[in-house]
């Protein structure tokens, strides 16, 4: 069976759509883990923010 170009780029193309797919929810997993630790990270710097102001205060 001889199949044209157009054919072969039609039954290549949900293959390359799919690859592109799981990569881009790779990197949306990876964005959010970056995600979690910058906010795990800001939380602990405004808490240790939050302790140096209240220890002044209270000297």
């Amino acid at each position: 069976m001889h199949m044209s170009p157009t054919g072969a780029i039609f039954g290549i193309l949900p293959l390359i759509l799919f690859f592109v797919y799981i990569g881009l929810a790779g990197l949306g997993v990876y964005c959010l883990i970056l995600f979690i630790q910058l906010a795990r990270r800001a939380i602990r710097a405004l808490d240790i923010y939050i302790s140096e102001k209240t220890d002044r205060r209270d000297h």
